[in-house]
C-alpha cells in the first residue's frame, strides 16, 4: 500500500538516468552528483552498474529526480 503514495513507484533506475542526462547532459549531471561514472567516459550502462552497487549514490539521484523532474511541475 505505501507504494501508492511514492512518486518513484513504478519508474527505473535507467529512467531517471536518462531522464537527466538528457535534461542536464552529463557534465551538469556530474556536478550535481560528482561521481566518476557521470564525469569520467559517463554512459547510462556504467552509470547503471555503479548506482546499482552504490546505495548512497541511488539516493541522492533519486532525490536530485524528484526535486528537478517529478516535483516540476507542483
Amino acid at each position: 500500500m505505501s507504494e501508492i503514495n511514492n512518486p518513484l513507484h513504478g519508474i527505473t533506475l535507467e529512467r531517471m538516468v536518462t531522464e537527466l542526462q538528457e535534461k542536464y547532459g552529463w557534465e551538469h549531471l556530474g556536478y550535481l552528483l560528482p561521481i566518476n561514472c557521470f564525469n569520467h567516459e559517463p554512459s547510462v550502462k556504467s552509470s547503471l552498474k555503479f548506482l546499482r552497487r552504490t546505495p548512497w549514490a541511488r539516493t541522492k539521484l533519486e532525490e536530485i529526480y524528484l526535486e528537478r523532474i517529478v516535483n516540476k511541475g507542483k
